[in-house]
C-alpha cells in the first residue's frame, strides 16, 4: 500500500489528489446508496431516455459503509475507503493462507505480492468493492479447501451481494463440495447446504431489483443503459484486440490489449499445471464473464484484479525461483504495477 501511495503522490497532478484518487467515479453511487438508500424504479435523463442508476450495484459494500459511518462517524466517502483498507488487510492474509494451504509459504508470499502490485491492484485501495470480494473469494476458496462447507456457503452468499462475478465463486464452491462427496462416495449434507446458500447471492440480488422494478430483467437494463455492459459472447472484446493490436497508436488501448492477452496466457498456464480445480473455475468463469461483456475496454484489467487466476504461474514462478534470483524481476513488477494503476487513475482521460 505504501509504494501505491507513493505512486500516487509521484502523479498526482492536482492539490486534493489523495482524496480524489481514493473515491473516484463509481465511488458516488456505493455512497449514495449507503446515504439515501436504492429507487423505486427506472431512472432517465432530460430528454426521457433511459439512465443509469444504484440499483447496478451490490448492496454488501454498500451496506458497510453505511455501518463504518455510523460506527465511526466518517463521511460516506471516508467511510467508504476505511471499508475498502480493512477489506484489502483480510484479503492479503485470506490470500496468503490459500497460497500457503495450496503451494507453500514462499508460492503464498509471492502471491499475495503480484496480486496486490498487478496492474489495477490500485482499485483494491480505492472505494471500490475489489477488495471486499477478494477477501470473500479468498476466505470462501480456503473454507472450501478444509471442507469447511457452510462456512464456504455463507463466504459466497456475501460475495455474491458484493459483485455478480459471484456467480464464479459459488461454481467454484459447486465444483469442490462435488469432488469431495464423489471421492468418499456419499452424500454430505453440510456440502449441499453450502452450495445452495452460496448460490443465492447474485440471482437473490437481480430477482430483487426485478421485483423493486416491476420488470424481471430490471438489472440487465440498467447495467446495459448506464454502462453499456450485455453479454455478447467476447465480440466486443474480440473486435477492440484486433482494431488495437492492428492499428491502435494509444499506448493505454494497447497495454491493456496487451494484459488481456497475458491473462488468456496466465490462464491457460496455470490451468496446465493442474491447478486445483475450484480455483481454475473460479478464476476462468471471472476471466470470462470479464471478457465476454461490452462494458469499456479500459475496466477489464480492474475487473480482473480479483480473478487470482491469471496471476497464479507467475507467483508459483517467483516462488520457485527464490527471492536471490527472483527479487530484480519482482521489484521491477511491482514498480511497473502500481504506476500503471496510479497513471490510469491520475492522468488519463477514461475511468478505470
Amino acid at each position: 500500500m505504501v509504494l501505491q501511495l507513493v505512486m500516487l503522490a509521484w502523479l498526482a497532478n492536482r492539490p486534493d489528489w489523495l482524496h480524489a484518487t481514493l473515491t473516484p467515479w463509481d465511488n458516488q453511487w456505493y455512497v449514495q446508496i449507503a446515504q439515501q438508500g436504492y429507487p423505486h424504479g427506472f431512472s432517465y435523463d432530460a430528454q426521457g431516455h433511459l439512465t443509469g442508476n444504484t440499483l447496478a450495484f451490490f448492496p454488501l459494500y454498500p451496506a458497510l459503509i453505511k455501518v463504518m459511518s455510523a460506527v465511526t462517524g466518517l463521511g460516506g466517502q471516508s467511510a467508504s475507503v476505511a471499508v475498502s483498507w480493512l477489506a484489502s488487510a483480510g484479503a492479503a492474509v485470506a490470500t496468503h493462507r490459500l497460497g500457503a494451504r495450496l503451494w507453500g509459504p514462499r508460492a503464498a508470499l509471492c502471491l499475495v505480492l503480484v496480486v496486490f502490485t498487478q496492474p489495477m491492484a490500485i482499485t483494491l485501495w480505492i472505494g471500490y468493492s475489489e477488495s471486499l470480494f477478494l477477501l470473500l473469494a479468498a476466505v470462501c476458496l480456503l473454507a472450501a479447501h478444509r471442507e469447511r462447507w457452510l462456512t464456504a456457503g455463507v463466504f459466497a452468499l456475501l460475495a455474491g451481494l458484493s459483485r455478480s462475478t459471484g456467480v464464479a465463486l459459488s461454481a467454484a464452491l459447486a465444483v469442490a463440495a462435488g469432488t469431495a462427496m464423489w471421492r468418499a462416495r456419499r452424500i454430505d449434507r453440510r456440502a449441499l447446504a453450502g452450495v445452495v446458500i452460496g448460490g443465492l447471492g447474485v440471482p437473490g440480488y437481480v430477482a430483487w431489483v426485478g421485483l423493486r422494478v416491476g420488470e424481471p430483467t430490471a438489472w440487465l437494463t440498467i447495467q446495459n443503459a448506464g454502462w453499456n455492459t450485455a453479454w455478447d459472447w467476447g465480440l466486443a472484446t474480440w473486435r477492440f484486440l484486433e482494431t488495437t493490436l492492428q492499428r491502435g497508436s494509444d499506448w493505454v488501448p494497447v497495454s491493456i490489449a496487451v494484459l488481456l492477452l497475458l491473462g488468456a496466457v496466465g490462464c491457460a498456464t496455470a490451468v496446465l499445471q493442474r491447478t486445483w480445480p475450484p480455483l481454475v473455475v473460479y478464476g476462468l468463469l471471472v476471466f470470462v464473464l470479464t471478457i465476454g461483456q461490452t462494458n469499456y475496454y479500459h475496466s477489464k484489467p480492474r475487473l480482473l484484479v480479483p480473478a487470482l487466476l491469471t496471476l497464479l504461474p507467475l507467483a508459483r514462478a517467483f516462488g520457485k525461483a527464490g527471492v536471490r534470483s527472483a527479487g530484480p524481476a519482482m521489484a521491477l513488477y511491482a514498480l511497473f504495477g502500481t504506476w500503471f494503476g496510479a497513471y490510469m487513475l491520475t492522468n488519463w482521460m477514461y475511468a478505470i
